[in-house]
């Protein structure tokens, strides 16, 4: 049996845990800072989220294990580097947080068909699994389905996991199938589910731009940074479990409209202060 590849992923813990906001730090500021950071700027970044040091140190190793950081020295100070690889992976997933895309009406799809043979189940359940990351619906075990504007996404997860021999990719126009296509669409994926994490969200994030009587400057700097910090960590899975459907295909009131404004407001009010409160840490 052939090695299924060791592939570099943005899959992570749950939203608010250690291993989590560091890994939302590693991805809003590294790139930055030329792809290094201290070990003391890291704790004290991680201890403005009320994160007590060891266990920033322990997500610390397990950013490492996962490949995403490397140890690192310079002039003297212990810290971390970017992994191989983890500056590509960080680049996409900044194009799903931060600009969120929606299908049309008429917009195509991509269908995923795959014959992954028995004695490759550790290379089926990977590729499984990172299609229901990519927000990928399941028609049946071996077909998929997600918004055609994913389809380079697929290709890219085919080749990471060496699936490229089983795997075959169809663009197709607006699926038909016997009765309504709504119903048939909340078959494929857990609706309630994805308007679930949509809701969580708005509820966890709406106080931090709920007070517009606050000038932004008048913020601690170190507040911007903390709320940023968790509304990016509250946000981030989101636009990858939600793939963006057709509105007349979502039930009535969907909340993904509202959740990204939400979280655009956030941005725009925070991003900023925290990036110059990162720069002055430790």
């Amino acid at each position: 049996m052939s090695a299924i590849p060791v592939v570099l992923d943005d899959m992570d813990p749950r939203p608010g845990s250690a291993t989590s906001l560091l890994r939302t730090i590693v991805g809003l500021y590294f790139r930055r800072v030329d792809g290094w950071m201290s070990t003391a700027r890291l704790i004290a970044l991680m201890q403005a989220l009320d994160v007590p040091e060891p266990a920033t140190r322990t997500a610390l190793a397990r950013m490492k294990k996962k490949g995403l950081l490397v140890s690192r020295a310079v002039d003297g100070a212990t810290g971390y580097a970017l992994g191989e690889g983890a500056a590509e992976m960080l680049q996409k997933g900044d194009r799903r947080i931060f600009s969120p895309r929606n299908m049309g009406a008429d917009d195509p799809w991509c269908l995923i068909s795959f014959s992954v043979p028995e004695h490759q189940r550790p290379l089926r359940h990977q590729l499984r699994r990172r299609l229901h990351w990519i927000g990928a619906g399941i028609v049946t075990p071996a077909l998929w389905i997600c918004p055609g504007f994913l389809s380079d996404e697929v290709e890219d997860i085919v080749d990471e996991v060496g699936a490229r021999g089983y795997v075959t990719l169809f663009t197709a126009g607006r699926p038909r199938v016997a009765g309504d296509l709504r119903t048939a669409v909340a078959g494929w994926w857990d609706l309630a589910a994805l308007e679930e994490l949509h809701r969580g969200f708005i509820a966890e994030a709406s106080a931090s731009v709920a007070d517009d009587t606050v000038a932004d400057d008048a913020v601690a700097p170190g507040v911007a940074f903390a709320r940023y910090i968790r509304g990016v960590d509250s946000w981030r899975s989101i636009p990858y479990l939600d793939p963006g459907l057709p509105l007349d295909l979502l039930p009535a009131d969907w909340p993904g409209a509202r959740s990204a404004g939400i979280f655009a407001a956030i941005s725009g009010r925070y991003a900023d202060a925290g990036w110059q409160f990162v720069r002055t840490a430790a």
